[in-house]
């Protein structure tokens, strides 16, 4: 018997469908700017993890199709309890909330009952219940700010973060010891090498970065802060060390600059850094999980109610 081969569905196909699908479903595509491009290219909303928190929160769509990676759509969950929120692969996660499981930051919080906990948003719904207040990359300084000099503090997952914000505010927050696999893959040496062979280009940076790495950045800041300062900075070439996907809105948003991203110590085929869990998705996932409406992100009613107080308390700090 002859087989019949089945062609794979075209990009076309798929953008197609998925926009009738949004249509059909009352959805809204979220998308982060790590994501690929053709997937930011089909999202309603492309941003940060505020951004896309804040977006989150005002969407009247019934169904939330959140292309990044499970904190993201389980934080659309925490603020949305009555929609459906689905995400393209449920193995799409976060070295960070993988780096900080409830059992151990639980733990590791007994010892220190006199302190308040920010939690970068880069963690799970069990962390976050545990926590004070959330912060993101672009407003963690203004989170930390909204506490007395005198009130004990922990920060948590991100320890590249939370020492940058420690410099910034003067502050000295017990930090956990958990980084991003991505921001720490950088190489000063390359990224060194790179910045002398291009002296007229400014070398901008994600905060997640070590801190040899932020040392020799003109800029650093969350990635709306990068595309905001490469568009409104008089420069023409940039070195941009976060994860590659911000590339292409970059270019959107400022197309007349130069972009060059930073090497990873690993040499990989795009010379850059690239986050395996963003790059799980794909748009033939984003189509089935429309069309399936799964796989669904579902939280416990108790974890969800803890876990929206301190999210809730960080939109608050950030109108």
């Amino acid at each position: 018997m002859k087989s019949i081969r089945v062609s794979p569905p075209t990009d076309i196909w798929l953008t197609e469908e998925i926009l009738k699908l949004k249509k059909e479903k009352n959805a809204v595509i979220l998308a982060h700017y790590y994501q690929t491009p053709e997937i930011q290219e089909i999202g309603d909303y492309v941003g940060d993890s505020l951004g896309l928190a804040q977006q989150a929160a005002m969407t009247d769509a019934d169904m939330i199709v959140f292309a990044g990676v499970h904190f993201m759509a389980e934080t659309a969950k925490i603020l949305n309890p009555t929609k459906k929120v689905v995400l393209p692969d449920l193995a799409a996660s976060c070295s960070l909330a993988e780096g900080c499981l409830p059992a151990d930051f639980a733990q590791f919080l007994k010892s220190y009952p006199e302190h308040k906990v920010i939690s970068y948003v880069n963690c799970s719904a069990e962390i976050k219940a545990m926590s004070d207040v959330i912060c993101t990359s672009a407003n963690a300084e203004k989170i930390v700010n909204s506490f007395s000099l005198d009130q004990p503090l922990i920060f948590a997952p991100d320890k590249n973060l939370g020492d940058y914000v420690n410099k910034k505010t003067g502050r000295n927050m017990l930090l956990w010891d958990g980084a991003c696999m991505v921001h720490e893959a950088f190489s000063i040496d390359k990224i060194l090498a790179l910045i002398k062979g291009h002296p007229e280009a400014k070398f901008i940076a994600h905060p997640e970065s070590e801190k040899n790495i932020l040392k020799v950045a003109s800029y650093v800041g969350s990635t709306t802060g990068m595309i905001n300062f490469v568009m409104q900075d008089r420069a023409e070439k940039y070195i941009v060390a976060t994860e590659a996907g911000i590339l292409h809105e970059m270019q959107k948003m400022a197309p007349k600059k130069i972009l060059i991203p930073a090497p990873s110590e690993e040499d990989n085929h795009c010379a850059c850094a690239e986050c395996f869990y963003m790059k799980m998705n794909s748009l033939e996932k984003l189509y089935l999980c429309m069309k399936n409406e799964t796989p669904e992100i579902t939280i416990p009613e108790d974890i969800r109610l803890k876990a929206l107080v301190p999210l809730q308390k960080m939109l608050d700090i950030s109108k």
